[in-house]
């Protein structure tokens, strides 16, 4: 195994491990999972324009789920992403 260097920023380390193998530097057989349940993710608010139609849409059916539209979308957006990612 080769020691990991040490790094004088974060934007190095990141150009580092973007380029890296880390299996040269880490024995992944002795690693285990962990959970990290308070962790959030970092989060981007962006401005999305609609047709009216279509968000008048989303605002029922949220309203039938009872959820907000927002959170209907961000749910909509992850099924569809994971759809995409998986074929």
């Amino acid at each position: 195994m080769k020691k990991v260097p040490k790094f004088k920023t974060e934007a190095e380390e990141r150009e580092f491990w973007a380029n890296a193998d880390s299996s040269d530097y880490i024995d992944w057989s002795q690693a285990k999972r962990v959970l990290l349940p308070n962790i959030k993710p970092s989060l981007r608010t962006i401005s999305l324009r609609l047709p009216e139609l279509m968000l008048a849409e989303l605002k029922l059916i949220a309203n039938k789920k009872d959820v907000p539209y927002q959170s209907l979308i961000k749910i909509f957006l992850s099924e569809r992403l994971s759809k995409e990612l998986n074929t």
